[in-house]
């Protein structure tokens, strides 16, 4: 959704306060997707679910065309414990090794022991979420799942 949020340029239509315009509130996913959320919602209540459903299938079409069903669905981290979980390996351990940056603009490194890899696969990204699900795509890389 968030490339159709981008592509229906829904920040240039939020109106917001002067403190979540200095944070750069208008690039904040979570703000973009209660926008969207209220939207079809206004929709909903002023007309009714088929309306809705034309809307919501105007606006996404071509990216619901994209999506096909299979473990690609599935983020990383959730493919990798599946994988473990399914040969009765113990799960994924994620360790922080390391934080830099200021409050605002920090970078994780995480390192994410599984069985199997003799060695921790290292990760890193803006949030300890992200940084977690990239040492996850490289663990399922090198058990050669990916």
């Amino acid at each position: 959704m968030r490339k159709s949020r981008a592509s229906l340029n829904w920040a240039n239509v939020c109106v917001l306060d002067r403190g979540e315009l200095k944070s750069g509130g208008f690039r904040r996913e979570s703000i973009l997707a209660d926008t969207v959320e209220a939207l079809i919602g206004g929709v909903f209540l002023d007309s009714d679910i088929q309306t809705v459903e034309k809307l919501i299938l105007n606006w996404y079409q071509t990216r619901l065309d994209e999506i096909s069903p299979g473990d690609k669905q599935k983020d990383p981290k959730t493919r990798l414990q599946e994988y473990l979980q399914g040969r009765h390996l113990p799960l994924p351990s994620y360790l922080v090794v390391q934080v830099r940056g200021e409050a605002h603009d920090q970078e994780f490194t995480i390192h994410c022991q599984v069985s199997g890899l003799s060695e921790p696969v290292v990760g890193t990204g803006s949030s300890r979420r992200k940084a977690e699900q990239a040492a996850a795509e490289q663990a399922l890389k090198m058990l050669e799942l990916e």
